[in-house]
């Protein structure tokens, strides 16, 4: 459980990063803590995406990732923030990504920060 709750800040982190870099990526709320709060539901949606629907997205494009040595990453990570976009807009959530380029930008800054924190933060596996 520990490792969730970590992973899941991190992935908030890493969103908060990308939308303070990025002007394209937009999170609107009223106080601060209505925006950690929609970027804690957000980092919950991109973890479930990343969960459920990056996997399949990767073995169904596994030639592209062989053609492209790899690069084609970027492309899913991209189309995995967009439909956390979108999902978030559904759940009337205040989390917004403004075309394809934002999102493949985005996702490469959401990967680095992660990979950073989740260096940084504890990992128990309990």
């Amino acid at each position: 459980m520990k490792n969730f709750v970590v992973k899941t800040i991190a992935n908030a982190g890493a969103l908060a990063v990308a939308v303070w870099l990025l002007d394209k990526i937009t999170l609107t709320g009223g106080s601060t803590g209505k925006k950690a709060g929609t970027l804690i539901l957000v980092a919950l949606v991109f973890g479930l995406v990343n969960l459920l629907v990056k996997p399949i997205v990767q073995v169904l494009t596994f030639p592209l990732f062989i053609l492209t040595l790899g690069l084609f990453t970027l492309v899913v990570n991209a189309l995995m923030l967009l439909l956390t976009s979108w999902l978030a807009d559904k759940l009337d959530l205040s989390f917004h990504v403004e075309g394809f380029w934002t999102a493949v930008l985005g996702g490469l800054i959401i990967s680095i920060v992660s990979w950073a924190l989740n260096m940084v933060l504890p990992d128990d596996k309990d």
